[in-house]
């Protein structure tokens, strides 16, 4: 199927949403109107720790203490979001292009954030929270919450991955980890020990956020100018820093490295192939630590690897930011809750319990927060956010994370020639000359 006009499919896309009406979702009956004066807002969250338990430290505890604090101006109850990113996205742009009036806080990944905000489905930020929602933050997470210049949600909880190994095996494999290592260095030291790695690399979200780690690392940008028309998207992968990107990949995976199963591999499955000792090293999120079992006293993290030498490491930026969509009918309260939600006590406490670091810095350096991360681990983490590069945020990286996807699978199918192959048919997507 061809179209004559650009399609905006990553946007445009959502227009499929529409369809909800049809089963139920159109123009909801808000379960954030309000009642006596006070505002019910209702706060969209992904999973984590305790999901709709307040009492287990998650976002459902956030929402119970900020309800209190906010001294009946607004109570928030939290919907629950499936646990793919794909789908909370579907989800959430269904509800918002049906006019469903419950949008009031949305918990989403900065990469859709963007999408969203290009297609106008959020509220603007007001001036006055700007200040608020960017004091203390990390750069990373001002970055992914940035869209053609303007704040478009506040920066709740950034992510970054870790570079996790055994150091008895780096140790013998005669690496340095107290200084910045590469990609070949440690693809050295796991041959040379016998150790596998483990890395994302399944048709999914996960395996875009590797291969942009890699691009960035080497100095690259898979879009060029994020902010440009579909048509109009220039994107970097047929060049040295897509090569090397390439390079890094297919060594892993042709090798063996990267576990049995490299193409099916996401966190959980490469958390579990470093768990059993046949990978030495890991690239994963910080929830890793708490995650492992039994004896971890063989267990370091340190930065992301580095895909050249003598340039810095991009590593993935991800995290969740907090939009209100523009169907609510509590803007102002849904804001506010926002602020109270993201303040510095509760960003601390979140990031100790639930495990998800904070965007604000000086909640790296609250007790409880270094418990929950020791051995320096917690001062890795917010080193690693200095240097953190979000997925470009263009309106149209649903499209190219796809076409990404599908370019670079099988990964043992990788080569030199990958990325300009890439390159080409994701532009003509975007031109409405091929489809995914």
């Amino acid at each position: 199927m061809k179209n004559s006009a650009p399609r905006r499919r990553g946007i445009a896309l959502a227009a499929a949403g529409v369809m909800l009406a049809s089963v139920g979702l159109a123009a909801c009956g808000s379960s954030s109107s309000s009642s006596g004066g006070k505002a019910s807002l209702t706060w969209y969250i992904n999973p984590d720790v305790g999901n709709t338990d307040a009492s287990k430290g998650g976002q459902a505890s956030l929402a119970l203490a900020c309800s209190k604090a906010s001294h009946g101006e607004y109570t928030i109850k939290v919907q629950l979001l499936p646990n793919p990113a794909d789908d909370q996205r579907t989800q959430l742009l269904r509800r918002l292009i049906s006019g469903d009036n419950s949008m009031d806080l949305m918990s989403m990944d900065p990469a859709y954030v963007t999408q969203f905000a290009s297609a106008k489905l959020l509220a603007p930020v007001p001036a006055d929270k700007v200040a608020d929602f960017t004091a203390d933050r990390v750069p990373s997470a001002i970055k992914g919450a940035t869209f053609d210049g303007k704040l478009i949600a506040a920066p709740f909880w950034a992510n970054t991955q870790l570079l996790w190994y055994r150091k008895s095996v780096a140790k013998a494999a005669g690496l340095d980890m107290s200084k910045p290592v590469t990609w070949a260095q440690v693809i050295a030291a796991a041959k040379k020990e016998k150790k596998q790695i483990g890395v994302q690399a399944k048709l999914y979200e996960g395996y875009s956020v590797w291969i942009n780690a890699l691009v960035a690392g080497g100095g690259g940008s898979i879009v060029q100018n994020p902010s440009a028309t579909a048509d109009k998207t220039k994107l970097g992968l047929n060049t040295p820093a897509g090569k090397d990107a390439a390079s890094i990949i297919s060594q892993i995976a042709k090798s063996g490295l990267g576990g049995p199963a490299i193409g099916s591999s996401d966190e959980t499955a490469a958390l579990n192939l470093f768990q059993s000792g046949a990978a030495a090293f890991l690239v994963n999120w910080p929830y890793t630590y708490a995650a492992l079992t039994g004896n971890k006293s063989d267990i370091a993290a340190t930065i992301y690897p580095r895909t050249v030498d003598g340039k810095v490491a991009a590593p993935p930026f991800g995290g969740i930011d907090l939009a209100v969509g523009k169907t609510s009918n509590h803007v102002a309260q849904a804001y506010d809750a926002a602020s109270c939600i993201t303040s510095e006590a509760n960003q601390a406490s979140y990031m100790a319990k639930a495990g998800n670091p904070a965007s604000r810095k000086a909640a790296f350096s609250d007790p409880a927060v270094k418990k929950a991360f020791p051995n320096g681990i917690a001062a890795t983490i917010l080193q690693s956010l200095g240097t953190a590069t979000p997925r470009p945020l263009s309106p149209y990286w649903s499209d190219i994370s796809t076409g990404l996807q599908q370019e670079f699978s099988p990964p043992a199918s990788v080569s030199a020639n990958t990325p300009k192959n890439a390159q080409t048919f994701i532009s003509n997507v975007l031109k409405g000359k091929a489809l995914l």
